[in-house]
C-alpha cells in the first residue's frame, strides 16, 4: 500500500511543460534551423557530388560571394550547434525524469528509437541529407557520458575534435611519401583524376534523375546515394557531432543556461575565444575551399580542412554565447523570443524544409534541380525561413506540439499525447515556448 501511495504521488512523466522550458535554448534551436537550411539549400538544389568539386569556371561573382559567405558563416557551424543542443537536452531531460522518480535510460532509448525511425523515413523517402539517423545512433553512445565529470567531458570533446585533423594529416603524409617513390606521383595523380571523373559523372547522372525523374526513380537514386556517398560523409562527421554532444552535456551539467546573467563572464570569454579562432579558421576555409577539389588530397586542402575543424566549433560556440548574452538584455530578449516557437517545433520545421525544397527542385515537383545559383538559394532560404516563423507562432497558439514532435513524443511515451491546447492554454504572441 505504501509503495502504491508513493508511486501515485510521483508527477506523471510526459513532455516538458511550458514552465520548465528554457526560452534561450528554444531560441538557439530556432536560430540553428536558419543556418541548417542555408547550408542544406546547396544540397537540395544540386548534387552532393558537385559540392566536392571546385566551383565551375565562369561562376557569376554574386554566386561566388554567396558561396564564400555560406562557407564562412554557416557550413558545419549549425549542425554543430544542433549537436551541442542535443547533448544539452540530454541533461535537461535526465534531470527532469529522474527528479520525478522515473527511469531515464529506458525512456531515452525509446526516444532514440523513435527518432531513428523518423530519420530513416526522412532519409530514404524524402531527402538523403538527413542527420537524424546519425543523432539517434550517436545518442546511444552519449548515454555512456551522462554521469561523467565536466572535466572528463571536455577532455573527450577536445580529443574527438582532433581526430579528423590528425587523420587528414596522416593521409596527406602517406600521399607525400607515396609521391617520393618511383612512379608514385604519376600513379597517385592518375588515381585522384579517376576519382574526380567518377564524381563528375555521378553528379551529371544525379542532376538528370533529380530534375526529370519520377518519384520512384528519384527514390532509387536517393537510396543509392544514401548507402554510399552520404554514408561516407556521415562517418566523417561522427567525431565532431559526438564532441559537440559532449560539450552540450558539459553546459547542462554546469547549468549554464539556467541563469545566463549569473554566468555572463563565462559566456563573454567563450564569445571572445570563439570569434578569435572562428574568424581565422573559417576565413582560411572559405577562401581556399571554393577552388579546390576535395577529392584530391593536397597541402592546400589539408590547410582548409584544418581551418574548418577549428573554425566550425569555435563559431558554433560564439553563436551560442552571443545569442545567450543578447537574451539577457530586455530589448533583445523580446526579439530573440520570436525564434523560440521555431525551435520548439524544430523537428517539424526541419522536415518541412525538406518537403518544401524537394518539391521545388525535384522532378515530381517544379524540377528546378541544378538551375539555381547560390545567391538565389540564399534568397530562397530567407523566404522559406521567414514563412516558418509566423507558421510556428500560429501553430503553437493552437497546438501543444508540432506534428512531428507529437509523433515523436507519442512513440516515446507509448501513448498518444493531447495535441490541442485548451482555451486557457493558448500560446501567447511574441514567442514564449
Amino acid at each position: 500500500m505504501a509503495a502504491a501511495t508513493l508511486a501515485s504521488d510521483r508527477p506523471a512523466l510526459g513532455p516538458t511543460p511550458r514552465a520548465e522550458r528554457l526560452d534561450v535554448v528554444d531560441s538557439l534551436r530556432g536560430f540553428a534551423l536558419l543556418g541548417i537550411l542555408l547550408v542544406n539549400m546547396g544540397i537540395f538544389s544540386q548534387s552532393a557530388q558537385q559540392l566536392v568539386l571546385p566551383l565551375p569556371p565562369g561562376t557569376p561573382w554574386y554566386d561566388v560571394a554567396a558561396a564564400w559567405l555560406v562557407r564562412f558563416l554557416a557550413e558545419s557551424k549549425f549542425y554543430s550547434l544542433f549537436s551541442f543542443l542535443f547533448g544539452l537536452c540530454l541533461v535537461l531531460l535526465m534531470d527532469r525524469i529522474e527528479g520525478r522518480g522515473g527511469r531515464f535510460v529506458p525512456l531515452y532509448l525509446r526516444r532514440l528509437t523513435a527518432l531513428l525511425a523518423i530519420g530513416l523515413v526522412h532519409a530514404l523517402l524524402i531527402w538523403n541529407g538527413d542527420i537524424l539517423v546519425l543523432y539517434a545512433l550517436l545518442g546511444a553512445v552519449l548515454l555512456l557520458f551522462r554521469r561523467a565529470r565536466p572535466r572528463t567531458l571536455l577532455i573527450w570533446a577536445v580529443a574527438l575534435l582532433l581526430i579528423m585533423p590528425l587523420f587528414n594529416t596522416v593521409v596527406a603524409g602517406l600521399i607525400a611519401l607515396g609521391r617520393s617513390l618511383p612512379q608514385g606521383a604519376a600513379q597517385i595523380d592518375a588515381a585522384m583524376a579517376d576519382v574526380v571523373v567518377r564524381y563528375r559523372a555521378e553528379a551529371q547522372l544525379a542532376r538528370q534523375i533529380y530534375a526529370n525523374g519520377s518519384y520512384a526513380e528519384i527514390t532509387a537514386q536517393r537510396v543509392r546515394e544514401y548507402l554510399s556517398f552520404m554514408a561516407i560523409g556521415d562517418a566523417m562527421m561522427i567525431p565532431n557531432v559526438l564532441a559537440m554532444f559532449l560539450i552540450g552535456v558539459y553546459f547542462g551539467r554546469r547549468r549554464l543556461f539556467h541563469d545566463v546573467a549569473a554566468n555572463r563572464p563565462f559566456f563573454q570569454r567563450l564569445l571572445a575565444w570563439g570569434l578569435g579562432l572562428g574568424l581565422v579558421g573559417n576565413f582560411v576555409y572559405a577562401s581556399f575551399s571554393l577552388w579546390l577539389s576535395r577529392a584530391e588530397i593536397s597541402g592546400q586542402l589539408l590547410l582548409t580542412q584544418l581551418g574548418l575543424s577549428l573554425g566550425a566549433p569555435a563559431f558554433c560556440l560564439a553563436y551560442a554565447s552571443a545569442l545567450s548574452l543578447l537574451a539577457t538584455r530586455p530589448g533583445w530578449s523580446a526579439r530573440l523570443k520570436v525564434l523560440a516557437p521555431v525551435g520548439q517545433i524544430a523537428l517539424t520545421n526541419y522536415l518541412l524544409q525538406s518537403l518544401i525544397c524537394t518539391f521545388i527542385f525535384y522532378g515530381y515537383g517544379l524540377g528546378l534541380f541544378g538551375l539555381m545559383g547560390t545567391a538565389l538559394g540564399v534568397v530562397l532560404t530567407l523566404s522559406i525561413y521567414g514563412l516558418q516563423i509566423p507558421f510556428s507562432h500560429w501553430w503553437l497558439r493552437r497546438f501543444r506540439f508540432g506534428p512531428a514532435e507529437w509523433l515523436w513524443r507519442s512513440l516515446t511515451y507509448g501513448q498518444p499525447q493531447a495535441m490541442r491546447r485548451q482555451p486557457g492554454q493558448l500560446q501567447p504572441r511574441g514567442g514564449a515556448t
